[in-house]
């Protein structure tokens, strides 16, 4: 019997540490809080609070609509969401 791994599309941006530090490092660019980071990014308030929870991983629109509102290349971001596996 062979055992086979899940694989999933985002690897390390499915990390609820990870995201909570890019999405804490997005809020230190200006938005106030998580509703003014959803305004912002033009998505619903839930998403940033699954993201942050850990039950929604940050998808590749989610990551490029980042790049484009802060001006943070996506490798960066990439970089900060993974810092937290790393450590």
């Amino acid at each position: 019997m062979t055992q086979t791994t899940a694989i999933t599309p985002y690897g390390s941006l499915n990390n609820a540490d990870g995201n909570n530090n890019l999405l804490d490092t997005l809020l230190a660019k200006g938005p106030k809080n998580d509703a003014a980071l959803a305004r912002a990014l033009e998505v619903a308030p839930p998403v940033i609070s699954k993201i942050r929870h850990g039950r929604l991983p940050i998808g590749a629109s989610l990551l490029i609509r980042m790049h484009e509102v802060f001006d943070v290349s996506i490798c960066e971001l990439k970089r900060i969401a993974r810092a937290e596996v790393a450590a």
